[in-house]
């Protein structure tokens, strides 16, 4: 299957796609129990579609990691089509394998030189002056 051929309240869906990027955490709080929830969205040759992360998935997945959907369930939220593992399906991820033409993840992009800081003039004929 293919993320073009997904539809709305669609089960059984069996995706392999490539994670593109990965937004923020946010938390909730339903029927007394605390959760976490993250988008991420990802790519296959035909298209692209928003996954949604449950709790211990979101550590699971980084962009430019290939992730396979089994038995997953898509739904809609907001006119968006949205893919999941869902209750029964399950995720498996391929660190670092996915498609070659992704964006470079943040993680991997060279880390920029840290800042110089000036040496310390020491002098004695400096003074401090009350401004007010």
């Amino acid at each position: 299957m293919q993320i073009k051929d997904l539809a709305a309240n669609q089960g059984k869906c069996d995706i392999t796609a490539s994670v593109l990027e990965k937004g923020d955490v946010r938390e909730f709080n339903k029927f007394g129990k605390a959760g976490r929830v993250c988008n991420a969205k990802v790519k296959d040759e035909s298209g692209t579609v928003s996954l949604t992360l449950w709790n211990d998935e979101i550590e699971q997945v980084s962009p430019g990691d290939k992730v396979k959907i089994t038995n997953g369930w898509c739904s809609e939220f907001q006119g968006e089509l949205q893919l999941s593992a869902g209750k029964f399906g399950k995720m498996e991820v391929e660190k670092g394998a996915g498609d070659a033409s992704t964006d470079t993840p943040a993680s991997d992009a060279p880390a920029e030189a840290p800042e110089e800081k000036p040496e310390p003039v020491e002098s004695a004929d400096v003074t401090e002056e009350k401004v007010e």
